[in-house]
C-alpha cells in the first residue's frame, strides 16, 4: 500500500512555504549512500615469467592503437584499417556507446526545470425556451494560454547518482566499444598470419609433390626395367597422393580462412580475395610494462571497474527511496474572448506550489531493492576481480609461450634442415640399390613432418606474440 502526503496548492502563497522551497533547494546534494571506491584487486609485482626481459626500444615509435604495423606487413595495415569502419562487431559496439552516452544526457536533464507552452481555445453556449418564438441561444469562444514548469529537487541525491551511473555505463560501453576492436583486430591478425601460414604449408607441398613425382619416375622405370619390385611403385605413389591430399587440406583451410577475413573487414566472402603472398614471419619483440599500466590498457578491466561504479550508484539510489520526494512547481497564463487580446488582458491567473511524497508501507520493497543494490555490487566487485586476475594469466601464459616457441623455432629449424639431409642421401643410397624403398619413405615422411613442423611453430610464435599484445590491451608506452 502506497500513500502519498501532498501540501496543497494554496500553501505555496504563504512565506513560510517559500521558505521551505529555498531550503529544499539549499539541501540538494544532501546524496544517501556510499561513496564508491575502486575495488582492491590482486596485482603481483612484476610477471613470473618476464625474467630476462627489457623494453623493445622501436615500440615507444609506434602508436597505441595500431599494434599491428609492429609486424610490418602492409597487406595487414591495410585490412586492418578497414576492420575500424566496416566491422559489424564493432559498428554495433559504436552504437551501443552512443546510446549510452544519449542516456546520460536523459538523466542529466533531469537536474533541471521542465518549463511547458500550454494554449486552448474553446466554444461554448446556452440554449433555452420551448416555442419558436421564444427559443434563444447565447455561444462564445474563450482562449487560455500559460506557460508552466516543474523541479525536482535532488535532495537525497537520487538524480545526481542516476547521472554518474549513467556516466559509468557510458565509460563502460566506451571500454567494451574499445574491447570489441581490440578483438576484431587481434581475430583479423591472427587469421592473417594463419593465411600466410598455409601459403607457406602449400608452398612446401608443391616442392614436395614436385619432388615425388620425381621419385616416382625413378621408381617406375626401376620397376619397368626390373631393378625394383612392385610394392616400391606402390609405396611411390601411396606417397604421392597422401601429399596431394594434404595440398588439398590446407587449400581447403586457406579459403575458409579467406571467407573470415572478409567478414572481419565487413565484406560477402564472394566479393573478397586475398591473393597468396609471401609470408614475413617476423615476430616483433614486445615490451612488458608495469602491471599498474596493464590496468589502464586493458579495456576490459576498464569496464568491469566502470560497473562496479554503476553497481554503487545504484545502491544510493535504492536507499533514496526511504526518503520523501519533493516537487516545486509554478504556472503563468491569461484568458481572452479573442487571440489578440489574449497576451493583453487585464487579469491573469498564476499558481506556485510544492508537494511532497513519502511512502508508508510498501511490505520491505524498498529494503528488498537496497539489499538487491548490494549484491549486484558484490557481484560487480567479484567479476572486476576475476577480470583482473585472469588478465594477469593471459599475460603470464603467452609471455612463457613466446619464449618457449622462441627456443622450439631453432631446435624445428635443426630438426628440418638433419631431417632433409637425410632425406636426399637416403635417395641416393636407394638409386644405388644400397637400401630398400621402405627406408626411402620413412626418411621422405620424416622430413615433410619436419618442415610442416617449422612452419607451424613459426605461425604459433606469431599468433602468441599477437595473444600477448591482446592481453596487454594493445597498449606499449606505460605512460598511457
Amino acid at each position: 500500500m502506497n500513500r502519498s502526503l501532498r501540501l496543497p496548492a494554496s500553501l505555496s502563497l504563504r512565506p513560510r512555504s517559500l521558505v521551505l522551497a529555498l531550503c529544499l533547494c539549499g539541501m540538494a546534494g544532501c546524496a544517501v549512500g556510499p561513496q564508491y571506491q575502486q575495488p582492491a584487486a590482486a596485482v603481483p609485482a612484476a610477471f613470473k615469467e618476464a625474467q630476462g626481459w627489457v623494453q623493445a626500444a622501436p615500440a615507444d615509435a609506434f602508436d597505441r592503437g595500431e599494434w599491428w604495423t609492429l609486424f610490418g606487413d602492409p597487406a595487414l595495415n591495410e585490412l586492418a584499417a578497414a576492420v575500424e569502419v566496416s566491422n559489424q562487431n564493432v559498428a554495433a559496439a559504436a552504437a551501443a556507446y552512443a546510446q549510452a552516452r544519449a542516456l546520460v544526457g536523459q538523466q542529466r536533464a533531469a537536474l533541471f526545470p521542465e518549463v511547458s507552452l500550454n494554449a486552448d481555445a474553446s466554444r461554448s453556449g446556452t440554449r433555452g425556451g420551448t416555442g419558436t418564438a421564444t427559443a434563444s441561444s447565447r455561444s462564445g469562444t474563450s482562449y487560455q494560454a500559460s506557460i508552466g514548469g516543474s523541479w525536482e529537487p535532488d535532495v537525497w541525491g537520487r538524480l545526481h547518482r542516476a547521472v554518474a551511473s549513467a556516466g559509468a555505463s557510458a565509460q563502460a560501453s566506451e571500454a567494451d566499444l574499445a574491447s570489441a576492436r581490440l578483438s576484431a583486430q587481434g581475430e583479423l591478425a591472427l587469421n592473417y598470419f594463419s593465411l600466410r601460414a598455409a601459403d607457406a604449408q602449400l608452398t612446401l607441398l608443391r616442392d614436395t609433390i614436385a619432388g615425388y613425382q620425381r621419385v616416382l619416375q625413378i621408381t617406375r622405370n626401376r620397376y619397368n626395367a626390373g631393378i625394383a619390385p612392385k610394392t616400391d611403385l606402390l609405396q611411390s605413389q601411396t606417397q604421392l597422393a597422401s601429399a596431394q591430399a594434404d595440398y588439398e587440406d590446407v587449400s581447403r583451410q586457406r579459403a575458409q580462412l579467406e571467407h573470415a577475413i572478409a567478414v572481419l573487414v565487413g565484406k560477402a566472402p564472394g566479393d573478397f580475395t586475398l591473393a597468396p603472398a609471401a609470408w614475413n614471419i617476423s615476430v616483433p619483440q614486445v615490451p612488458v610494462g608495469l602491471p599498474s599500466a596493464l590496468l589502464q590498457r586493458r579495456p576490459d578491466i576498464a569496464a568491469a571497474e566502470r560497473r562496479v561504479a554503476v553497481a554503487n550508484e545504484n545502491i544510493g539510489i535504492a536507499q533514496a527511496a526511504y526518503y520523501p520526494s519533493f516537487l516545486l512547481s509554478a504556472s503563468y497564463g491569461s484568458t481572452a474572448s479573442r487571440v489578440a487580446d489574449l497576451f493583453s488582458a487585464p487579469t491573469s491567473l498564476w499558481s506556485l506550489g510544492l508537494s511532497a511524497a513519502q511512502t508508508l508501507f510498501d511490505a520491505g520493497a524498498t529494503r528488498a531493492r537496497v539489499a538487491g543494490a548490494r549484491a549486484a555490487h558484490e557481484q560487480a566487485v567479484a567479476i572486476y576481480r576475476q577480470t583482473v586476475l585472469t588478465a594477469f594469466q593471459g599475460v603470464e601464459d603467452q609471455l612463457a609461450a613466446i619464449q618457449t616457441l622462441a627456443r622450439q623455432e631453432e631446435l624445428r629449424r635443426e630438426a628440418s634442415r638433419a631431417a632433409d639431409e637425410a632425406e636426399a642421401q637416403m635417395l641416393n643410397r636407394y638409386s644405388a640399390g644400397q637400401v630398400v624403398y621402405t627406408d626411402v619413405v620413412t626418411a621422405q615422411v620424416t622430413a615433410l613432418s619436419a618442415r610442416r613442423a617449422l612452419v607451424q611453430v613459426q605461425a604459433n610464435r606469431q599468433a602468441a606474440a599477437i595473444a600477448l599484445i591482446q592481453a596487454l590491451g594493445g597498449g606499449w608506452q606505460v605512460a598511457q
